[in-house]
């Protein structure tokens, strides 16, 4: 074995041990394990989010989710394609849950107005809202949850998919029943003319 190879074969098998060990619990060997791939994360979140500080931001995400789910790797040996995984996944779900930019020419703000609001409109805004409040206390209990978890709380499906353990198939047919039962709740509160 040439030694190129016999040292990739020992930072492998120092990877694998760091891993076994983190997955009991040690988080200094988990330490380890995000120093030598923190720029590899990194590197997948910029290249998806195109924002250095974002990336940076996402990386250390990242890293936390890892050192919270390391426990479910079967395969230590596979944990750097694993950590990949998770970077990727969950820089497109950052990606794909920030609004989108749109740039205007100032010439088209000086046509902008903006006009005050009145009274009344706190008025119909803040009825508005109770009557939403009110839509979902009368909802199921997990009918409220999950679209609280989602437009309140604004956890990704993956984190719902953690919280309510269930797959996010599952997160997603919840969300569009909820939704409509909702519908249904504020229909059936809206004032008769």
């Amino acid at each position: 074995m040439s030694p190129i190879k016999r040292e990739i074969v020992m930072i492998d098998e120092t990877i694998t041990q760091f891993v076994r060990e983190a997955q009991t619990g040690d988080r200094q060997a988990f330490g380890e394990l995000a120093e030598r791939f923190q720029n590899m994360v990194y590197g997948i979140a910029l290249r998806t989010l195109k924002h250095p500080s974002e990336a940076r931001e996402a990386a250390q995400d990242i890293l936390m989710q890892a050192m919270r789910k390391i426990d479910q790797l079967r395969e230590p040996e596979r944990f750097a394609s694993w950590l990949r995984q998770i970077a990727v996944r969950m820089s497109l779900n950052r990606a794909m849950r920030r609004p989108r930019e749109t740039t205007r020419s100032p010439e088209s703000l000086t046509d902008v107005r903006t006009v005050p609001e009145t009274p009344l409109d706190d008025v119909l805004k803040c009825e508005r809202k109770e009557r939403v409040w009110n839509g979902l206390k009368r909802l199921l209990e997990l009918d409220r949850r999950t679209l609280v978890a989602f437009y309140i709380d604004g956890q990704s499906l993956r984190e719902m998919s953690d919280e309510f353990q269930s797959p996010i198939g599952t997160i997603k047919r919840r969300l569009h029943t909820a939704r409509h039962r909702l519908r249904e709740e504020l229909e059936d509160l809206s004032p008769v003319a």
